[in-house]
């Protein structure tokens, strides 16, 4: 292995640390997944929200380790934002969340809100998932190497 390649293991490998840390304290703090005294938690942290968190910190830090390809570099990025928001959706409180009360009511938040956060939890791993396969399998792509995503 030569000098180049150290740099780029050591730059990969920062760039998913820094991915991992970031993506749990923007989904783990509001939802005070993470306890901390900024955010109050209305209903308790469920058994597999903690879960979820990691996974979805776990998932980022993969995206954001992989070295992309030359034209590759944001290629992926809306479905790691999405998918991120989605976990942010999925292990929050069902009464916190402004928008869930004001369109359900407290009954409906914790009626129909909260039985679908395991599904957007899901979803959101699964679009987190997806963002790592294609970056993976585009990490080599050249403007001549690689067509667009399907073309």
């Amino acid at each position: 292995m030569d000098g180049a390649q150290v740099r780029a293991w050591s730059w990969s490998w920062t760039r998913a640390l820094t991915g991992a840390v970031l993506s749990a304290a923007v989904v783990g703090v509001p939802t005070d997944v993470i306890d901390n005294s900024m955010f109050t938690r209305m209903t308790p942290v469920r058994w597999w929200e903690l879960p979820v968190l990691v996974l979805t910190a776990a998932l980022t830090a993969v995206w954001a380790g992989i070295r992309p390809g030359v034209q590759q570099d944001r290629a992926g990025s809306a479905r790691v934002y999405g998918g991120s928001l989605l976990s942010a959706l999925a292990v929050g409180c069902p009464v916190c969340n402004k928008i869930v009360m004001a369109l359900l009511g407290v009954s409906g938040a914790l009626g129909v809100w909260a039985p679908l956060q395991p599904l957007l939890a899901l979803a959101s791993l699964a679009v987190l998932a997806t963002a790592v396969v294609v970056r993976w399998r585009r990490r080599e792509c050249t403007t001549v190497a690689c067509s667009p995503v399907g073309a």
